[in-house]
């Protein structure tokens, strides 16, 4: 088959809670008749985004195009999740048009882009495009950049640590791998925040790629779809702090599954959640809140003390459970911890 034959698949990357989810929604409710399906990863064991994603399902996009794994790190269980999920997807009655693969917040882009070369697939799907999210307000606000003060006390401590805090890591590799870098949450930001996130971006990049504001997911699909970069192609341009390594691993982060009983109160749900980041450390917490007196279920997603919560669907049928999934760096994830700080 020649390459024009391949199926072009979309590599969305970026740290936790930069807006992926977001914009693939965009995507599928945009499509204009393109066919498409997703391939969702998440990291732990209770997915979240997979099911916000078919609760938009339609017919350019039918649920059962959209895949979700829950395993582990795309990137660590290619043999395993990655090449069946794709064979999967390549073997449905209508071949879909466009594939976009969601990464979990903490996946390293490059290790993802070497198993296109795996020959069960190489003939059959080429890498479009890397199109890597960025928090702009975070990014402007330094949240990603580890602190020097912090970094030199870490050196002093320990003799043996001549490396970036693993953060800085990934958030580096997946700028590094991108063809294209939006900066989401420009409305948050502010002229001035986009411009000294850019700046922060700039500064990591190994090549020039367009960077462009968003706000909520939005934005063109032909700016995004369609870049034909070949990336699986083209990986000596996109340096890996992981260069050289047969695999990496994901000791450096945590996470932990929270069941809660029904919420009475949401704003102090949400003041808990904000003091968890700021006494645990916590990264990310994300998932579905049982609200008492309440028909539809409560969506809440965290970065660091930045909540979001809406309602977005009825229960149904469905068991009125309250599950938050909560991520962080390794030594930082207490469950005893987590639970007293949420009143359990």
């Amino acid at each position: 088959m020649s390459s024009l034959a391949k199926v072009p698949v979309t590599v969305v990357t970026g740290f936790l809670g930069s807006g992926k989810t977001t914009l693939i929604r965009h995507l599928i409710t945009n499509a204009n008749g393109k066919k498409l399906a997703v391939l969702v990863n998440e990291f732990g064991s209770e997915g979240v985004d997979g099911e916000i994603l078919k609760s938009c399902a339609d017919a350019d996009c039918p649920a059962e195009n959209i895949v979700e794994l829950a395993n582990g790190c795309i990137c660590c269980t290619v043999a395993d999740d990655f090449i069946p999920a794709m064979e999967q997807l390549l073997a449905r009655p209508v071949k879909p048009d466009h594939i976009v693969i969601e990464t979990s917040g903490l996946a390293l882009p490059k290790p993802l882009l070497k198993a296109f070369d795996w020959p069960e697939i190489r003939s059959r799907i080429t890498v479009d495009g890397v199109i890597a999210l960025a928090d702009a307000e975070a990014v402007a606000a330094g949240r990603f950049a580890p602190d020097p003060d912090a970094v030199e006390a870490q050196r002093a401590a320990d003799e043996n640590l001549d490396h970036e805090t693993p953060l800085s890591e990934v958030f580096e590799d997946q700028i590094a791998c991108a063809d294209i870098v939006l900066l989401t949450k420009a409305d948050l930001a502010g002229v001035s925040g986009l411009e000294a996130a850019k700046a922060a971006i700039e500064a990591e990049m190994p090549r020039r790629v367009p960077m462009l504001p968003v706000t909520e997911g939005v934005v063109d699909l032909r700016v995004i779809l369609g870049l034909e970069a070949a990336a699986e192609d083209d990986l000596a341009a996109r340096p890996s702090h992981h260069d050289g390594e047969d695999e990496h691993e994901h000791n450096d982060f945590n996470s932990v599954v929270i069941d809660l009983p029904e919420v009475v109160d949401v704003d102090a749900l949400v003041a808990s959640v904000q003091r968890l980041a700021r006494e645990q450390n916590v990264l990310r917490a994300k998932g579905y809140i049982a609200v008492e007196g309440k028909p539809m279920r409560l969506l809440l997603q965290s970065v660091g003390e930045r909540v979001r919560h809406q309602f977005d669907r009825p229960w149904g049928t469905r068991a009125r459970q309250s599950r938050l999934v909560v991520i962080g760096e390794h030594g930082d994830i207490d469950e005893a911890a987590i639970k007293a700080g949420l009143g359990l």
